[in-house]
């Protein structure tokens, strides 16, 4: 076990590069982000905290204790590497509720991370979240032009169909140097979440220029 690299350094790092928002995922077999990270990171983070996290009762109440600016709902399986697929609100409307509710009662946003179903969309919505995370993978792995295409078209659509009922409309997921200038310009996502090839990056010319390149790099496809 050991307790480097410290994710504290990082955020402080990521700031310095002029990220807009930390994001951990504070998972229920606690692989990577603790509690501890968590408590430090509220106290020190001063741009938005961004809480992924399952909707477990152990979580939601550390998520309720600690106070994030935002949490962001997602699905949760022990045996994988990374978050894989979007979360099935459709099928947890009454289950989910409860738990948006929890959080709004103590001023805390909440975002789902959905694929960009209609279905899905308008659940998000029913259950009162504010925001939307569209599950970018697909459009990410996409291995040829028609595919990209394609999947550039669902989320395009996903992200008009939740501005159009009135959600904020983020997304996240695969996106890197290469991939996330169309999809800022076509997609017109409100909040980006890119982790790993950040850190990729960060190998070769630090974290901190690795967070202002992809600032740029983001900000030339918006204007």
């Amino acid at each position: 076990m050991t307790y480097e690299p410290d994710p504290v350094d990082a955020a402080f790092a990521a700031d310095r590069g002029g990220a807009e928002c930390i994001t951990i995922h504070l998972r229920e077999d606690r692989r990577h982000i603790q509690d501890r990270d968590l408590a430090i990171l509220r106290k020190v983070v001063f741009t938005k905290l961004n809480l992924e996290m399952g909707a477990a009762e152990e979580i939601v109440r550390i998520a309720l204790k600690t106070g994030p600016d935002q949490v962001t709902l997602v699905p949760e399986k022990r045996r994988e590497v990374t978050t894989e697929g979007g979360l099935n609100v459709a099928a947890q409307v009454t289950k989910l509720r409860k738990v948006v509710d929890r959080f709004h009662r103590k001023g805390i946003v909440v975002s789902m991370f959905i694929s960009p179903d209609v279905e899905q969309i308008r659940a998000s919505k029913d259950i009162g979240a504010e925001a939307i995370e569209l599950h970018t993978g697909e459009y990410a792995n996409a291995r040829t032009e028609s595919e990209r295409t394609r999947q550039m078209d669902r989320l395009v659509r996903g992200a008009d169909k939740g501005r159009e009922i009135g959600l904020t409309v983020n997304a996240g997921h695969g996106l890197n140097y290469k991939n996330v200038g169309p999809l800022v310009r076509d997609v017109r996502a409100e909040e980006l979440n890119i982790g790993h090839s950040i850190i990729a990056r960060a190998i070769f010319v630090g974290l901190e220029q690795a967070v202002r390149e992809m600032r740029e790099l983001i900000y030339r496809f918006s204007s």
